[in-house]
């Protein structure tokens, strides 16, 4: 029987050779033309980090520092999420508000206190995205008016969070500011600004 395989071609490598970080693109800038995939975290090669609902918003903080990241998942067990908090929850209003309305002090916040609750949380279509560009995701950010666009896709009467964007990550290989405007407030005005 005829072997149909080949080796590859070995190679000694370059000098300049180095190791790329976790969360490293090997693209260093896009156009507003480009695939949409080109700027997004896929949870199939980027592992999403997450923290627990009962950890404080300290450590929350210095979970996103450590990772050099600006959202974490809550998630208590088996891979499912229960929210999301973000670095703006944990340095903006809702732990003025949540002590005005319950005491106590900030290092008493746990992340259940002020997190996105899963019920609250909007996303676009896998499917949607893999037929959009670049230009797509700016306007769908703008529209929403948020840091982070979720990516879900319907896999055997399940969904799964298969990614996101981030908005510092786009304005970086866009290489432009992202502004962001009519920011809704609630998951139904979100809806609204998406289908307008």
């Amino acid at each position: 029987m005829e072997n149909r395989h080949k080796p590859l071609e070995f190679k000694k490598i370059k000098n300049d050779a180095y190791l790329p970080k976790a969360n490293e693109s090997m693209q260093t800038m896009v156009s507003v033309d480009d695939p949409a995939i080109f700027v997004m975290t896929d949870f199939l090669h980027t592992t999403p980090i997450c923290i627990e609902s009962t950890a404080t918003i300290s450590v929350a903080n210095e979970r996103m520092i450590a990772y050099g990241i600006r959202l974490l998942f809550v998630s208590d067990y088996d891979n499912d999420i229960s929210g999301l908090i973000t670095f703006n929850d944990v340095w903006g209003e809702r732990p003025i508000n949540y002590i005005q309305e319950h005491g106590g002090e900030r290092s008493d916040i746990m992340v259940l206190d002020i997190m996105t609750r899963k019920s609250e949380l909007g996303s676009v279509k896998m499917s949607d995205v893999s037929l959009a560009n670049v230009g797509d995701i700016v306007e769908t950010i703008k529209a929403c008016g948020r840091h982070h666009v979720l990516i879900t896709e319907d896999r055997r009467n399940q969904t799964v969070v298969r990614g996101l964007f981030s908005i510092s990550r786009i304005s970086s290989l866009l290489r432009k500011n992202i502004e962001l405007n009519n920011r809704a407030n609630s998951f139904a005005e979100l809806e609204k600004a998406l289908t307008a």
